[in-house]
């Protein structure tokens, strides 16, 4: 028995279908696919890989980088998928910490990998987009490895969190967290093997690897596998598509082109949003010009997607929905495990078969934030409505205490949104030598507009109170990111700390 391998792959082994429809034109059937993987797990096999032992994977989005995925959960390796963007010195850490035996990267990075691998104690190997790499080659001249035997309670893959906060996390994930997710929202998403998804997600995150392939695996489906978001490859891509995951920035490009309308995108049966907060106004917008309502879901590294909107209901701009099936969410004081009645603004926790299993060799920190009888302390804050909806109102550590108040940003910022001439904003707190902290708002605006600092400010004051309202105003072109469209709110406390010294 292997849970996972057994669930996601061993199923579709001789099957002829379509799994992944290629840029070249190409497709590659789940038979394929799977004798790829197969031959793949001999060769992790042959460099002395051995379930349990763990394997830092830095690739570029391919074929071979989905069946090495396949290989790992057959084999019971823990893979550790890591983000291409990140330099060889921020990688060194990741392969230390997770004791990783194996670091695999991209062809044409193997000379500045090769003193982390060593340094780490780790063999390197490579993997490239067009089947070349030492790991590629190895498995041409593999024979097929069979699946071992795990259970659902095996570690099956290491996520590092973004460490913006201090040293980045390996949240512990096991076949069950995995499987458990992906049953739940194949069903919850009506995914069957109907669908062909738009997948132009990176597959270094959750998102991209464990949601959209894992609900494609369990529902049979097909994916238009796109190396990464281009407008023009997803515009041709939608006439032969059913549904599309993407982050919010995905469908403001996309709202950017007037090729995008009802002809090219109205039958597509579901646009799911996630890894970052929607604006309204992108919501409205879509609905204006496609028909149907994006539905937007809540999910985090530690566990996955815990709350959705509905596939049948209202879909409500602003909210992440209900928690899923399975996944118990309440609403805490933060600090302690005192509930908050609904419409109080406290800590998000959740439980459920989807929380990780702790942080990989951080004890203190496991003990800090998952709780002895399941409930994980996400440190996003949020509110539920009277009628069960949830809406996050922003991370712990973007709480701003100005003159002892406690101040949400996105309560100002969507105030600030709603402003004539305003893209987006960023409501951050800096040090101030009266208040502690006082507000600063970053304002973005519309392309051709003007924003009139002074009227936002007015509108703000007629909606806010006092110790609410930004101190200090700040157009900017735009709001600095990570790879899945978070506002990095860090960097802008940086750039804007002096604004009141």
């Amino acid at each position: 028995m292997n849970p996972l391998y057994d669930t996601l792959f061993a199923r579709h082994k001789n099957s002829d279908a379509p799994f992944l429809h290629l840029p070249s034109g190409e497709t590659v059937s789940y038979r394929a696919f799977l004798d790829r993987a197969a031959r793949m797990g001999g060769a992790l096999c042959d460099l002395g890989l051995a379930p349990g032992d763990r394997i830092a994977v830095q690739v570029e989005k391919s074929p071979d980088a989905v069946a090495l995925y396949a290989a790992c959960a057959a084999q019971g390796i823990v893979m550790l998928p890591l983000n291409t963007a990140y330099t060889p010195a921020e990688l060194a850490y990741f392969v230390s910490d997770s004791g990783a035996k194996v670091l695999l990267g991209d062809p044409g990075r193997a000379d500045a990998l090769r003193d982390v691998a060593r340094d780490a104690g780790a063999r390197l190997e490579t993997l490239g987009v067009a089947g070349d790499g030492s790991l590629a080659a190895a498995t041409d001249g593999a024979a097929p490895k069979a699946p071992v035997e795990r259970q659902a309670g095996d570690l099956a893959a290491f996520l590092y969190t973004s460490g913006t906060t201090g040293r980045s996390k390996g949240a512990m994930l096991s076949q069950d967290n995995l499987l458990s997710n992906a049953e739940t929202l194949t069903e919850h998403w009506r995914f069957t093997d109907k669908d062909t998804l738009v997948h132009a997600l990176p597959i270094f995150h959750t998102h991209g690897l464990f949601v959209a392939i894992n609900v494609t695996l369990i529902a049979g489906g097909a994916m238009i596998f796109l190396p990464r978001f281009d407008a023009d490859a997803v515009l041709a891509a939608l006439p032969r598509a059913t549904a599309m995951m993407g982050v919010p920035t995905f469908y403001t490009r996309l709202l950017a082109d007037d090729r995008f309308d009802r002809d090219s995108a109205g039958h597509i049966r579901l646009f799911v949003s996630g890894s970052a907060p929607m604006l309204a106004e992108t919501h409205h917008r879509f609905e204006a010009r496609i028909g149907q309502r994006i539905l937007e879901r809540y999910g985090m590294t530690e566990t996955n997607m815990n709350t959705s909107n509905p596939y049948e209901g209202e879909r409500r701009p602003g909210t992440v929905g209900f928690p899923l099936p399975g996944v118990e969410l309440r609403i805490c004081a933060p600090g302690s495990d005192r509930v908050l009645p609904d419409g109080e603004t406290g800590m998000i926790e959740v439980r459920g078969p989807n929380v990780f299993q702790g942080y990989w060799q951080m004890p203190e920190k496991t003990a800090a934030e998952l709780r002895p009888d399941g409930w994980f302390i996400t440190g996003d804050l949020g509110v539920i409505a009277a009628d069960g909806y949830v809406s996050i109102v922003g991370r712990d550590k973007d709480l701003v205490i100005s003159g002892g108040y406690n101040i949400y940003p996105r309560e100002v910022e969507q105030v600030i949104d709603a402003q004539p001439g305003v893209s987006e904003s960023a409501v951050i707190g800096v040090p101030h030598p009266d208040m502690g902290e006082g507000l600063v708002a970053v304002v973005v605006a519309e392309p051709g507009a003007s924003p009139d600092t002074d009227a936002i400010a007015a509108a703000v004051a007629g909606e806010l109170a006092r110790f609410k309202q930004p101190r200090h105003y700040v157009l900017a072109e735009a709001l600095p990111r990570n790879t899945m469209g978070k506002v990095q709110k860090a960097e802008l406390r940086r750039l804007h700390a002096g604004a009141f010294t």
